[in-house]
């Protein structure tokens, strides 16, 4: 019997029935994954209970030898992986990887050009409700609303008008490639930092299937979930000559003692990234993307830039007679997870939005291949065309229970649970 179960029953509960719930569903949340029962053992490891402020060999506690093997593993592993010179490991999440590279090279007031949140950004590339748009004099840049893609040229324009001391990179919502090399020129002809928070992409950069920032960015912050598919945390590269700015201001600057669980954790799915099995699946990934992406279309969708790239699409729902915020709870009841998203143009509020996020990573991890995804378009139309009709709910949630029993996870779990 479980230590858990007999601790704390309620809890122990709620952890069946998110496996239960994982095992039974589509994930399409293009931010989630599925991590290895190695990470996940890595995770759960007597490494959670030791304390080891600073660095491998430079720590301000004892005891840590063993946890410096883990630490050292996951940099070395980093550099390898993106052919970086500089990594720091101990960023708890891709946000505070963000507020601690903006703090090695910025001042408080200083100005910075991020990507727009309702283009496509992230929160923390400039958000005003976010700690980076209450620092930092924010200038949006976004996409051409005709077609979906940065407006590369406008923000060429946008810089030298406004002459930013750190130009962002990167998206939580934007399905094409980015073009790194233009936006690089674009910095240094302002003379910008560079940033690129690959968070969402870093599992195709680490495969080559999207182009890679290193060669162009001053600094690239990423988290270790979504495409990595490692566990959540966050992760900073960079040159050599920065490491010392970027060290010191995750620790002490930023956060105290490193979650040493998380890193070794991390160490591990930055070795699977390694194996040609990751190159298959990160390709995977992105021809899954393009599938759904096309049966969709077939559908009559609207996407945002009319496809993908990557790991994502972003459906435009503004000419159908619903919201964002409707069509994902309709599909959830139907056992197919997305989330609402606002798209360009934007005008409801991000609460109820015109759009959905789509992404492929978790159930390209589960098996799926392009087939699966052409079901999985029909289905979504189908929930989206009677949003109400019970009956087809619970036909559709009936059918994706049966695709989820033939590409099964985490199977010794669910046995137990």
């Amino acid at each position: 019997m479980s230590a858990l179960f007999e601790t704390d029953r309620d809890i122990y509960e709620a952890i069946q029935a998110e496996i239960r719930r994982q095992a039974t569903q589509l994930e399409l949340i293009a931010s989630e994954n599925f991590v290895s029962r190695a990470v996940l053992e890595a995770m759960g490891s007597v490494m959670t209970n030791k304390y080891a402020e600073g660095l491998p060999a430079k720590r301000y506690y004892g005891g840590c030898e063993f946890v410096d093997v883990a630490e050292s593993l996951a940099r070395e592993r980093a550099c390898q992986l993106f052919g970086a010179q500089h990594a720091n490991v101990q960023p708890h999440s891709g946000a505070q990887a963000n507020m601690a590279a903006y703090f090695a090279f910025l001042n408080p007031g200083d100005k910075i050009l991020g990507m727009n949140l309702s283009h496509g950004g992230h929160l923390t590339h400039g958000s005003p409700v976010n700690f980076s748009g209450r620092f930092f004099n924010v200038v949006p840049y976004g996409v051409r609303e005709e077609d979906g893609h940065i407006a590369y040229e406008a923000l060429r324009e946008l810089a030298q008008r406004e002459r930013p001391r750190m130009i962002i990179a990167g998206a939580s919502a934007y399905p094409r490639i980015i073009d790194f090399e233009v936006m690089a020129e674009i910095a240094r002809e302002v003379e910008a930092i560079f940033l690129v928070d690959m968070a969402h992409i870093a599992g195709l950069v680490a495969t080559d299937v999207h182009p890679s920032p290193i060669p162009h960015a001053d600094v690239v912050t990423t988290t270790t979930h979504k495409t990595l598919r490692g566990p959540r945390g966050g992760m900073i590269l960079c040159p050599e000559i920065h490491g010392k700015a970027i060290d010191k201001t995750v620790f002490p600057g930023m956060q105290g003692g490193p979650l040493m669980h998380v890193i070794a954790a991390k160490a591990v799915a930055l070795k699977e990234a390694m194996t040609p099995e990751f190159r298959t699946y990160a390709r995977q990934i992105v021809a899954n993307a393009q599938a759904l992406a096309e049966r969709l279309v077939e559908h009559g969708f609207e996407l945002v830039s009319g496809g993908t790239d990557n790991h994502l699409l972003l459906v435009d729902l503004r000419r159908r007679d619903i919201t964002g915020k409707d069509a994902e709870a309709a599909l959830e009841r139907a056992g197919i997870t997305v989330n609402k998203n606002t798209v360009p143009g934007e005008t409801r509020s991000p609460f109820v939005t015109s759009g959905l996020r789509i992404g492929t990573p978790a159930v390209t991890t589960r098996g799926l291949a392009e087939p699966e995804m052409r079901q999985i378009g029909d289905w979504i139309a189908e929930v989206l065309a009677a949003p109400s009709d019970e009956s087809v709910t619970r036909r559709v949630r009936t059918e994706v229970a049966e695709l989820c029993a033939a590409f099964p996870l985490y199977e010794e779990l669910v046995a137990m649970a």
